[in-house]
């Protein structure tokens, strides 16, 4: 199928598809007229790709995930190292989460002292 067909099949767009491909999470072959042509496995690596993404994981923790992209992943049991992943992912989101906290505290306080409102400051803790 063609990169449009992929696109329709699976929801992504043709620039993702192209994206994936570069990152080498998706492969094609070229027809004489240079198209990209994927196969049918194609829809279920997209499917697999897009389901880890929405999970919260990057292209770069996909990558680690190789063959099992091929797979039916969401019924599937994760290998340890592919836990691992996702653990190292929750721990940056953890992260990312209270440090946003920790400034959206101090823009409140900072905004009560500024209107005098010492009542208005509300911390997320």
């Amino acid at each position: 199928m063609r990169i449009g067909e992929l696109a329709k099949a699976t929801g992504a767009t043709t620039r993702a598809l192209r994206f994936y491909e570069e990152r080498g999470l998706l492969s094609s072959a070229r027809a004489l007229n240079g198209y990209r042509m994927y196969d049918e496995q194609a829809v279920r690596r997209v499917a697999n790709i897009r389901y880890l993404l929405d999970a919260g994981l990057t292209l770069e923790d996909i990558e680690h995930f190789g063959a099992c992209l091929d797979g039916d992943l969401p019924n599937s049991r994760p290998s340890e190292a592919m836990l691992d992943v996702g653990r190292r992912r929750l721990s940056v989101l953890d992260d990312r989460i209270a440090s946003l906290a920790r400034v959206r505290d101090e823009l409140a306080e900072r905004l009560a002292i500024a209107s005098g409102d010492r009542t208005a400051v509300s911390p997320s803790g």
